[in-house]
């Protein structure tokens, strides 16, 4: 049975989060146990010999979590797997998040309720895996609340596949199945770091469109993308500041852009550069 404990990160954090939104109403004063609750889904082994299971996170109504890049203001989930045994490795496979718009801030996440597939590696195959799982998340409504969730599970059990393949099938699609041709990336200095330009042959992905720009380091900031589409050409701009606040190189195939539209999401590894 999957044991939950949640508990504040520091009260700092919780006072810094709750400085970007409103004073909250007594009905979003819940409980913490009671504004989200977490387990682990068994699931099933696949052709690789990976174990696929899930972490399913179900929120009171109204409240959010983020995705892997949280945008302005949200505060980035962190996984720690350390406790776990037979575990070599662990792989995440996000599905779609929804962009939230609120007090002229930009945020990336999930409402109400989270299935997150995760594809485990055992140490030796074909004996049971021992999770013990950790994991930091941020958690909003009219506040927000920095937590900490631990989850025990061992697996395999009995199977709970449908919400987890269809959180495989919500995954952002790859560039070639979503058609996108070139993408190129222009770099230039500016006084505290960078400015990236990509420019993205994709078909419109419906409604407001937004890219996300990832570097593997996650201590340089990415600032919110300004957008413009020419026709079939989506064009993506950010600035990119490190902690020491100077230019630096950045290798460009190591950029990883993630476009999200109301009818789908691309996910594109690299970006080249500009012609």
């Amino acid at each position: 049975m999957a044991r939950n404990l949640f508990v504040p990160i520091t009260a700092a954090l919780i006072l810094a989060a709750q400085a970007l939104t409103s004073p909250a109403p007594a009905e979003t004063a819940l409980p913490p146990d009671s504004v989200v609750s977490g387990e682990i889904l068994p699931g099933w082994q696949t052709e690789r010999g990976t174990y696929m299971a899930a972490l399913h996170l179900t929120l009171a109504p109204g409240w959010k979590t983020y995705w892997r890049a949280p945008g302005d203001a949200g505060i980035p989930p962190r996984f720690d797997w350390h406790g776990s045994k037979n575990v070599a490795a662990v792989r995440l496979h996000w599905p779609r998040p929804t962009v939230f718009s609120s007090n002229g801030m930009r945020t990336i996440g999930y409402v109400d309720d989270l299935v997150l597939p995760i594809e485990l590696t055992a140490r030796e195959p074909g004996r049971p895996m021992e999770i013990r799982a950790r994991i930091d998340l941020g958690v909003c409504h009219d506040i927000c609340m920095p937590m900490e969730l631990r989850l025990d599970e061992r697996l395999p059990g009995e199977s709970r596949a449908a919400p987890i393949r269809a959180a495989l099938e919500a995954q952002p699609l790859d560039a070639r199945a979503a058609r996108v041709g070139q993408v190129a990336c222009e770099v230039e200095p500016i006084s505290d770091g960078l400015r990236l330009t990509a420019r993205i042959e994709v078909p419109p992905l419906g409604g407001d469109e937004t890219a996300v720009f990832e570097l593997p380091d996650p201590s340089i900031w990415v600032a919110e993308t300004d957008m413009d589409r020419e026709g079939g050409m989506l064009v993506a701009r950010s600035d990119i500041v490190p902690a020491d606040g100077t230019p630096f190189a950045l290798d460009r195939s190591s950029v990883r852009i993630t476009l999200l539209g109301q009818d789908r999401a691309v996910d594109i590894r690299g970006c080249g550069g500009a012609r």
